[in-house]
């Protein structure tokens, strides 16, 4: 890693895109510091201290602590994120989004425009439903017509600031802005949450103790992220088989190739999927001021929590773990088969005269990458569940309250990786390039 970014930084272009990236990083960091005006920001601080539940731990993660401080970027780069998603769920829905996406540039060009206005339009309710439903309580110094427009439009302005720069970051610096933008958010609330270790675990303790307790910490980080980067690596290569055919007097194909299919399909996004849609009654009821109480309600939502969960004192709330398991496997499978097409690649595939060695072009292929994409995705919801699982008992058991967990390391690793794999082929095009005009 240390020696991709030395060799980067010896070519102008790569440097400049680096340096680029990284002061477009300062500026989001800046951002989320800057409060908004209106805002008791005190307010909300404590009352974030007193929830018991984990409704807003995952969205507070994703915004690198803007939404507990209340910072001009408090609603983060999640309304993007879920736009995004949401338009892309859409394309299988509707033909008009799905003849976009086979337009080439052109298309993927619209369906961003899309994407952009949908991440206003969420952010813009985001913004609504928060200061209305914390507006009354105390967030707001004054609770007037005022001063709510200006809240919600900060929240807003925000939003969609932070999505300019996630673009500009894909345009002018290196890796996926959106990512980054993502990452740096997710790597800020580290240190605190190691500082809430060490206050824990290892403050006032006996040296032996606070050695083991060290050593265990470190092991369960570095155990998941070894873990991840394997998960993220694995692919399985199916082979691809070439006919040979007369094209006027040459005699063209013959080669060979392969589909490689990631073990980790869907990325983060099972999980993402899965933490929001169990987070959302709990931050619902949040907004309503429906929390506390010893009724029916409290022990769903309590079940809901992430915080309740292989607690041994309360072994009962840990039926949310199941839940929590079971809908990550339903969405591994749900969003890789939007994402995959094994009858489009099969028809393809029989187009261009290509086939897989053994089996017969058409219906068995499609049958054939049917089964194992199956098997596969599977086994990455597998490794999802693990990975997230991990951090979720090392929390219950010994009572840890950090904020990062398995879907934070999933996404710092892959975006990590993924950038360096970006800045590794573009400084290979540059060496190509450079023999081709020597």
């Amino acid at each position: 890693m240390l020696k991709t970014l030395r060799n980067a930084f010896k070519i102008e272009d790569i440097r400049k895109k680096l340096i680029f990236t990284f002061l477009m990083l300062i500026v989001v960091r800046f951002g989320s510091q800057l409060p908004i005006p209106g805002v008791n920001r005190t307010y909300f601080q404590e009352w974030f201290a007193r929830q018991t539940g984990d409704a807003f731990n995952f969205f507070d993660a994703f915004t690198g602590g803007s939404f507990t401080s209340m910072s001009l970027f408090a609603l983060g780069i999640t309304p993007y994120i879920t736009s995004s998603i949401i338009v892309q769920l859409l394309t299988i829905a509707i033909p008009k989004l799905e003849e976009m996406q086979k337009d080439g540039e052109d298309g993927r060009k619209k369906i961003q425009t899309i994407s952009r206005y949908l991440t206003v339009a969420l952010a813009l309710i985001e913004g609504i439903a928060m200061t209305i439903g914390f507006g009354g309580r105390g967030l707001l110094e004054s609770f007037n017509v005022p001063n709510c427009i200006v809240v919600v439009a900060a929240m807003t302005a925000g939003s969609a600031f932070l999505m300019w720069i996630g673009e500009e970051i894909t345009e002018y610096g290196v890796g996926n802005g959106i990512s980054i933008v993502l990452l740096i958010n997710i790597v800020s609330r580290i240190p605190d949450d190691f500082v809430t270790l060490y206050d824990q675990f290892m403050k006032g303790k006996t040296i032996l103790n606070a050695v083991l307790a060290a050593v265990i910490i470190i092991a369960v980080v570095l155990v998941t992220v070894v873990f991840v980067i394997i998960l993220q690596d694995g692919e399985r290569r199916i082979p691809v088989q070439y006919a040979k055919k007369m094209q006027g007097r040459k005699m063209v194909g013959g080669q060979s190739t392969n589909i490689p299919l990631k073990v980790n399909t869907a990325g983060v996004i099972p999980v993402i999927f899965a933490s929001s849609l169990m987070s959302f009654p709990g931050v619902i009821a949040s907004l309503l001021g429906k929390t506390g109480g010893t009724g029916i309600g409290s022990k769903i939502l309590a079940g809901l929590s992430q915080s309740s969960w292989c607690d041994p004192s309360r072994p009962i709330y840990s039926i949310g773990l199941v839940v929590y398991i079971v809908l990550v496997v339903f969405f591994a499978y749900f969003y890789t088969s939007i994402t995959f097409n094994p009858i489009e690649i099969s028809n393809n595939m029989k187009r261009q005269g290509g086939f897989i060695p053994g089996i017969r072009p058409g219906k068995p292929t499609t049958e054939y990458l049917s089964k194992i994409l199956n098997y596969i995705v599977f086994i990455g919801a597998v490794g999802l569940i693990i990975v997230c699982v991990i951090p979720i008992v090392f929390n219950g058991v010994f009572g840890a309250n950090v904020s990062f967990g398995g879907t934070s390391i999933i996404i710092i690793v892959g975006v990590v990786l993924e950038t360096l794999k970006q800045i590794e082929s573009q400084m290979l095009v540059r060496y190509y390039k450079g023999f081709l005009n020597d």
